[in-house]
This record gives C-alpha cells, structure tokens and sequence, in this order.
C-alpha cells in the first residue's frame, strides 16, 4: 500500500465475518478512530450473544460505540465530531441513511458475502449453497441507503467446494474479503489523488440480475421430504451452523423425537431405484443400517432420490454417528420421518 496516505477510518461491524477486515486494516497504514457494533442484548439472566468485532476491537485498544440507532440525531453527531475520513463496514445489521453516510468525505464502503448483484441481502453465503451456486466470492461497494446496490469497486471470486458448508465458505470469504476492502481503499485513495469523485468509482450494479438473500429463520431448517435429496443436502450444507436442519420421528411410546442432520449424501441411485423410492414416499426410511461402521439412515426423498443421513443429533443429545443412534433406537425401514 505504498504511496496511500493514512485515512482516520471508522469501521462498522459485528459478526464473525467482519473480523479479518478489521484486523487487516488495524494492520494497514490506517488509523481506526472507533468501531461501531450492534448494542448487546439479552432476556433477563442470560449472556447476550458473542460480539465477535467487540471483542477484536477491546483486544486491539480501539474505543467501540453501540447505539441502539445509527441514523439516530445524536448518534450522528457523535459519529461526525470523530473525524472519519471514510466508513468501512461489514455484517453490522443497520442500513445506514445518507445523512449518516454523507458526514465522511469520501462516504462508506461495505464488504459483502456475494458476487453482487446477485444474493442482496443478510444471508448471502447460505443462498448461494440454497441455490446451488458453484462460484461465489465477495463484493466492496460504495455504499448509498439502498440495500447493497452501490457501485461495484473491487470483487474477489472464489469456486464452492462440493462439500463445503456455510460455516467453512464464510471462513473463507471473510479472508478474501479483507484483502479486498485494502485494495478498495486504496482505489478510492488513486481517484481522490486524480481529482475524481470517489462517489463515481467502481462499477454500477445490473439491477435485471439482482436475486435476495433474505435472513434465515429456525423454520427454514425443517426438511421437506418431497424435495430431491440434492436439494435438501445443499439445505443441510447452507444451513450449517444455524439452524441447522432437522427432521422428526415418533417413536415407540408415542414420542415425537427431534433429530438434526449433521452429516448427509445424495444415496446412489443404483442401489434405491426411483421407482422404489417413489413407492415408498417422502420421508419413508429406506434402509436403517447400523453396521460395525458409521451405519446409515436412508430416507426417501422427492423426484425419485434418497438421502443417507451419516451423521446426526438426537434432541437433547451429543451428536453420533447413524450407527451408534440405530443401535439404541427402534427407528427401523418402514418408519416416516417429518
């Protein structure tokens, strides 16, 4: 970053994935005149949740601000009097108004999980598993008050693993990300040095191919066995850490169990023909097979495919294989899930 001149940079974030970013900047030539995050909160006698950039930024020595609103009067006077030159900002969870945006000179500019335009919005690393993606990457924009829609000034893309979960591509993005938000900065810095607008860097956005990446809900982990089991171990995949999928069986007593699938394949189709698998049903368990290994649990899925579920937990338990749970359990083939 040699010949950037150091900016007074106030960064904005919360999540785990904002992280990397800010320590990369914390490393930069920058100054970081404060981090604002999201307020903690929690029910009465219980911890609020991890802050993750909290923490990084008492660790760093940085002085942190979290006000219940932004764009609120006297949020924006505090925000104004620390003398930032530009806003960076990263999973923090409030869109930010133009009065707000308007008080740093060369405005804000925010990491994002996706290949923008396409997955606008607070989940963009699950729906692009969701959708079955096979390239993903991330995106730095120049930020205005609509969601995620400002000017393109650099992106990164980055291939998905055909295995790989939500928890391990954010990971991922997250590193990518914080060597793309150094080298937006410094873009922005090149055009000030030119005499440009900064506001006019990078490219605008297609809106035709915009998609949503709306935030996910506890209901959405609840598996629909009429879906194909692609479908539903991509779901398996997205929805890992939170809120995971799961499904439900009854047992012997007249109990219903939850079970949560922590590990799942497409089952070959040689071995559960479609037609089989069509005439037993959605959620019918085709197979429950303990075996001396890690055992199986087939489950028959929609459009004539199967799932083998090899890893799961049992509600109020550790998470086992399908095996260890089959040995102490009277799920059997025959049983319905859902």
């Amino acid at each position: 970053m040699s010949g950037v001149r150091r900016l007074r940079l106030l960064v904005m974030g919360t999540g785990p994935f904002a992280v990397p970013m800010f320590r990369a900047l914390v490393a930069s030539p920058h100054e970081i005149v404060a981090v604002v995050t999201r307020p903690d909160h929690a029910p009465a006698g219980r911890r609020p949740p991890p802050n993750p950039m909290r923490e990084a930024a008492v660790a760093a020595g940085i002085p942190v601000l979290d006000p219940e609103k932004a764009n609120a009067p006297e949020s924006v006077a505090t925000i104004r009097g620390l003398g930032a030159d530009l806003f960076v900002v990263c999973d923090y969870g409030q869109i930010l108004s133009a009065e707000l945006l308007g008080v740093a000179p060369l405005g804000g500019i925010n990491l994002h999980g996706s290949l923008l335009p396409r997955h606008r919005g607070a989940a963009p690393i699950q729906w692009a598993l969701l959708e079955g993606d096979t390239m993903t990457g991330v995106s730095v924009i120049g930020m205005t008050p609509a969601l995620d829609a400002g000017r393109v000034i650099t992106a990164r893309a980055t291939p998905i693993g055909p295995r790989e979960t939500a928890a391990e591509l954010e990971t991922r993005l997250s590193e990518i990300g914080a060597a793309a938000v150094l080298d937006a900065i410094e873009r922005l810095e090149a055009a000030v040095a030119a005499g440009h607008d900064p506001a006019g860097v990078g490219i605008p956005q297609d809106e035709s191919k915009a998609t949503r990446a709306p935030r996910l809900t506890k209901v959405d982990g609840l598996v629909e066995w009429s879906q194909a089991a692609g479908t539903i171990a991509r779901r398996r995949r997205a929805l890992d850490p939170w809120p995971r999928v799961a499904t439900f069986f009854v047992r012997a007593d007249g109990e219903r169990q939850r079970l949560v699938i922590a590990e799942a394949d497409i089952a070959p189709a040689e071995e559960f023909l479609a037609s089989a698998v069509a005439a037993a049903g959605p959620g019918a368990v085709l197979a429950a097979e303990a075996g001396p290994d890690a055992g199986r649990i087939v489950v028959a899925c929609g459009a004539g495919s199967a799932l083998a579920i090899t890893r799961l937990v049992p509600e109020g338990k550790r998470a086992m294989t399908a095996g260890e749970f089959l040995r102490g359990s009277p799920l059997r083939p025959g049983t319905r899930l859902g």
